[in-house]
């Protein structure tokens, strides 16, 4: 077929495959920098989240609440969909995120953590309102899952791609590589960027290897700096004095 487009038979292969290079770019990136695949900072979520309601059926307002809770905690969409009233602690404000194994009501296990481990993830200040008025429609069915489809059906990332038209609003919005688990790589990466030590992150997504969690970090020259600054303290406090002349 190649000889043929050379010798000007046919205009093009029909058989060539195309676009592979960009998806083996964002398998690399998957890979090797996830902190690429992440939303810049929080008005690119919000925008990102209101143009997905602008963009679906009836404007339903829990696309967006699906958006950015999974963003702002590090989870992937089916463990927002299996999230429950009885997880979320109000005290705490921390969400645990169960390994669920049993069947739902309608057959399907319900594994939320693809099989994987349970973990215990914090809600930050800007997801409280959101959570007290979900909570408050279930009140006393500590079992109701706090985030669903228009109608009540649970929510997969292919159901919430395709109910806001998530390749044209990501598109439109100049975030084309952008997909359903890059919130997880978004979450992630702003919790790194925040200062969480990188053992307590670990827990927090759930990683089995530091390795893993150590692709989040993006340890700049100022952070190289306030290292050096934070050890001098070290040698010169009580304590590193005391270690300088211990022979």
């Amino acid at each position: 077929m190649e000889q043929a487009v050379r010798d000007g038979l046919i205009d093009a292969n029909p058989a060539r495959i195309t676009g592979w290079q960009r998806q083996y770019q964002l398998a690399e990136d998957e890979l090797d920098d996830p902190r690429a695949l992440a939303l810049p900072n929080w008005d690119a979520l919000t925008e990102l989240a209101d143009a997905l309601i602008e963009a679906s059926a009836g404007k339903y307002r829990g696309w967006g609440d699906i958006v950015v809770f999974a963003a702002c905690t590090a989870a992937r969409i089916g463990e927002v969909s299996g999230c429950r009233v009885g997880d979320i602690d109000l005290h705490a404000w921390t969400w645990t995120v169960r390994r669920q194994t049993t069947p739902s009501p309608g057959g399907v296990a319900d594994k939320g953590t693809k099989g994987k481990r349970a973990r215990v993830v914090p809600l930050i200040e800007e997801l409280h309102d959101m959570l007290r008025t979900r909570i408050d429609r279930h009140a006393n069915s500590p079992d109701a899952r706090l985030f669903t489809g228009p109608r009540g059906g649970r929510v997969t990332t292919a159901v919430l791609r395709d109910a806001t038209n998530w390749d044209r609003v990501v598109s439109d919005l100049g975030y084309e590589r952008l997909r359903r688990h890059d919130l997880r790589h978004t979450g992630l990466t702003w919790m790194a960027d925040a200062g969480i030590p990188v053992h307590h992150l670990r827990k927090i997504a759930g990683h089995g290897s530091l390795t893993t969690t150590q692709r989040y970090l993006h340890p700049d020259r100022t952070a190289i700096t306030d290292a050096g600054a934070l050890l001098s303290r070290h040698l010169q406090s009580p304590r590193g004095v005391h270690l300088r002349v211990v022979k």
